[in-house]
């Protein structure tokens, strides 16, 4: 039997199942650190490595930012290119399987944008060699570094090479990112930063990928998980048939969506209590760009604000009750932070002070004054 829920419920459990939760609620992860973050969602996109901290701190209501720096400088989480060949943070302990299951599309896709490059399977063997050397026995590279390393070997990383060649080594599990150095990602070799782990074969893999997103993301759909994984519909299917005992179907409008067996129902006092909550979330944020279908927590009609001229860099967002009802831009200041939000419809003062509590927590993830303009 379905649970039924309106697109509204949907957008108020995904909030729920993603961890997105203000301190002081009464939900099982309102006190989750920042590895048991990355552990439900599984995977968070991470181009925008500040915006990418956010996300895992809006979801760890007791963390600080540097909380989630150390976790990635212990390497308990790891920013790498498992999936889309996009920039993620997973945990350690799921780097390797993930890779393995999803980098095979997305290095197959940048096979064109590689020939355009000169890139050379000659030159990758190479890559990896002149690295493998300098980074043995435990050593990091700054990306500058690493570049300017190929250079003096005679590969040239101008042009987006070195990127290129640096990510594809990352999703080869030749590489990963180690800990920042400033503002500069490291890279070490995969091997010796990646615990090892015992392999899942791809059956397994599927079925814990369909768990594992529709518990961070759901309710969401075969489509969503297809989409965020780039496997395809086919594996989408065949993960979630895996995971069916795990999972809980959930009919929206005649639409099937799915999430976690355990999560709580549309009518849960949790769901309720998230129509009284405001987030301001970063750009790439997953409540946003976790899925296909965007509509039950953005109106269609307001794409073109988060995405403005569709370039594909997503605006941070006010989350109210699920659904995104603004953007917020950052300025930093010589005393700290300024943020200045912007509405998609006329405001009202409870949801100004709404708010203000989410910038207010912002705030003290920096461990900096956060000043909040009025409404542009």
């Amino acid at each position: 039997m379905a649970v039924r829920a309106s697109l509204r419920d949907i957008a108020r459990l995904r909030v729920l199942n993603s961890g997105l939760v203000p301190a002081g609620t009464d939900a099982s992860n309102a006190s989750a650190g920042p590895v048991e973050v990355a552990q439900r969602m599984l995977a968070m996109q991470a181009q925008d490595y500040p915006g990418a901290l956010w996300s895992i701190g809006v979801r760890s209501p007791h963390s600080t930012v540097h909380d989630v720096s150390a976790a990635l400088s212990s390497g308990s989480l790891v920013r790498s290119w498992p999936m889309r060949g996009t920039l993620h943070i997973t945990p350690a302990e799921d780097l390797a399987w993930l890779l393995g299951l999803c980098a095979t599309r997305a290095i197959s896709s940048a096979a064109s944008r590689r020939r355009d490059l000169g890139i050379t399977d000659d030159i990758v063997s190479r890559t990896a060699d002149v690295l493998g050397a300098a980074l043995s026995g435990g050593a990091r590279l700054p990306r500058p570094d690493a570049f300017a390393l190929l250079d003096g070997a005679g590969i040239p990383t101008t042009g987006q090479r070195g990127i290129h060649l640096l990510a594809l080594l990352c999703q080869q599990r030749v590489l990963c990112q180690g800990p920042m150095q400033g503002t500069q990602p490291t890279f070490v070799l995969f091997d010796e930063w990646i615990p090892p782990r015992p392999a899942l074969n791809r059956d397994q893999a599927l079925r814990d990928l369909a768990v594992r997103y529709f518990r961070g993301h759901g309710p969401a759909t075969l489509h969503d998980l297809a989409r965020w994984s780039n496997l395809g519909l086919t594996d989408a299917r065949r993960g979630a048939a895996a995971a069916e005992q795990q999972l809980e179907r959930v009919d929206c409008d005649g639409g099937e969506y799915w999430q976690a067996a355990d999560s709580p129902g549309p009518s849960s006092a949790e769901a309720r209590a998230v129509a009284r909550v405001t987030h301001a979330l970063p750009g790439f944020d997953e409540h946003i760009i976790g899925f296909r279908d965007r509509s039950a927590v953005l109106d269609p009609r307001e794409n073109d604000r988060i995405v403005p001229g569709g370039n594909g860099v997503f605006q941070p967002t006010i989350v109210d009750g699920g659904v995104v009802v603004g953007t917020w831009r950052r300025t930093s200041t010589s005393t700290g932070t300024r943020v200045t939000p912007t509405a998609f419809a006329p405001v009202t003062a409870a949801l100004t002070r709404r708010l203000g509590r989410a910038f207010a927590s912002y705030a003290r993830f920096l461990g900096q004054p956060v000043k909040m303009e009025p409404w542009a």
